[in-house]
């Protein structure tokens, strides 16, 4: 089970490696703040769209 997790986790990763180059994190919803020595980006649409997606997916998994 841990194995199987860690895979997942490993191809979550790759596709956000691989959405990046696309340019997809920089969504109009995303708030950047910058200070002298810290910076913060927020991607707030950006995980509205994971959410959705992620519970659609539950959802159709767990209803087998």
């Amino acid at each position: 089970m841990l194995l199987a997790c860690a895979c997942v986790l490993a191809l979550l990763g790759v596709g956000a490696l691989v959405l990046a180059r696309l340019g997809v994190e920089r969504l109009p919803g995303t708030i950047h703040w910058k200070s002298e020595n810290v910076s913060v980006t927020i991607p707030v649409l950006l995980m509205v769209i994971v959410s959705i997606v992620g519970t659609i997916v539950l959802n159709l998994w767990f209803r087998r």
